[in-house]
């Protein structure tokens, strides 16, 4: 752990972290470290990628129309329509 420096991290992330916080964000990640070489140390062999831990389908509502959209009273605010398409400046020759 003695490799990675605290204050170099958190001049990067542009954070102000007293002597304190410091030393509590250093064993924090060293636990994160170690926890990750951990990880990598575990025999995968044969196990199958998961998309998702649970092997159940999500409960999907029906696609229906719930209200009805009055596109003239929202465009009414707008400087110019046409067709029911907003009308804006060309700003590209």
């Amino acid at each position: 752990m003695s490799d990675i420096d605290i204050r170099h991290l958190t001049a990067l992330a542009q954070l102000k972290l007293s002597e304190v916080e410091a030393e509590a964000v250093a064993g924090d990640l060293a636990r994160i470290i170690d926890m990750v070489d951990q990880m990598q140390a575990m025999d995968t062999e044969g196990v199958r990628p998961l998309a998702h831990p649970l092997d159940t389908a999500a409960r999907l509502r029906p696609d229906e129309v719930t209200e009805i959209v009055d596109r003239d009273l929202y465009q009414a605010g707008a400087p110019e329509t046409e067709d029911g398409l907003y009308l804006v400046p060309r700003v590209v020759e």
